[in-house]
């Protein structure tokens, strides 16, 4: 399959430093957006530029708490309240348009450190996913392979773990049984064995597509949270209702902290003068 053979070569490319020049890019366009919302009066109109604050628990309808800060939507067509799975890719909204297009993609992965090719190689994304979402406005296809925001939750595939719902809540309960099964070391982490593990379970028959898009996502979870080799109960939900990614790009802007976690070339060069695998930073 494409997609497989895809995900293969993906696997070798994992994250990087971004240049100087194009950080320096990517952060006079962050700068510039933050100039144009706070130029703005009514913040119903225009997402805050500040990133979603860490929730440190869910609420019952699947949101964060009430220490988290919501992303408000710009376009009428999303409830001023995002579901989680809205949050969730909203950090590639890179206009605050409600439309996530190919290069907003690409750009959001390079701001979150990826590598140029790993970065194209999420162009997959909009190829598999764009009309699912389409749907919700029409049956033709988005000649330009965007993505809507508004209805994200028509992207949701089989095979995965059931933590959104079918509108793209949060399911809490879940998400605490999931480390309940799967967090053998009692740590509240998975480790890569376990992580396949619960790929396993998730499986349902004669769903290799979401076989597939189950494994992409965990993989690259797993190259951007990973620390000790394994993937955190606090960084996962984070990731889960978005604020991680507003947390990631906020410390790569610090440069003398930067983003400590994740596995990129360094890694890989170094497992291989001992293990000769990324399993020699496991815990």
């Amino acid at each position: 399959m494409i997609w497989t053979t895809a995900l293969v070569l993906l696997g070798f490319v994992p994250l990087v430093v971004v240049s100087s020049t194009e950080q320096a890019v990517l952060q006079n366009t962050v700068t510039s957006r933050e100039q144009e919302y706070q130029e703005d009066s009514n913040p119903l109109q225009h997402a805050s530029s500040e990133p979603i604050k860490i929730a440190h628990t869910l609420s019952d309808d699947g949101s964060p708490d009430g220490s988290s800060r919501v992303k408000p939507i710009a376009n009428a067509s999303i409830s001023k309240t995002p579901t989680a799975l809205q949050q969730h890719v909203l950090f590639w909204d890179r206009n605050n348009d409600s439309i996530i297009t190919p290069y907003d993609v690409y750009s959001g992965f390079r701001e979150l450190g990826f590598s140029t090719i790993f970065s194209l190689g999420g162009l997959l994304i909009n190829i598999f996913f764009s009309y699912p979402t389409r749907l919700a406005h029409s049956y033709l296809p988005d000649p330009f392979f965007r993505i809507y925001v508004d209805s994200i939750h028509k992207a949701k595939h089989g095979s995965d773990t059931g933590i959104y719902d079918s509108d793209g809540h949060l399911r809490p309960h879940l998400y605490d049984e999931l480390f309940d099964k799967f967090d053998g070391s009692g740590t509240g982490s998975l480790s890569v064995s376990e992580l396949f593990s619960l790929l396993k379970k998730d499986r349902v028959a004669a769903d290799p597509a979401g076989w597939s898009f189950a494994f992409m996502e965990w993989w690259t979870t797993w190259l951007l949270l990973q620390r000790e080799g394994r993937v955190w109960k606090d960084d996962l939900r984070q990731c889960y209702d978005g604020s991680l990614f507003w947390r990631i790009r906020e410390e790569r802007m610090n440069k003398e902290e930067g983003w400590k976690q994740g596995y990129g070339w360094k890694d890989f060069y170094r497992s291989l003068n001992t293990r000769g695998t990324w399993k020699e930073c496991e815990l």
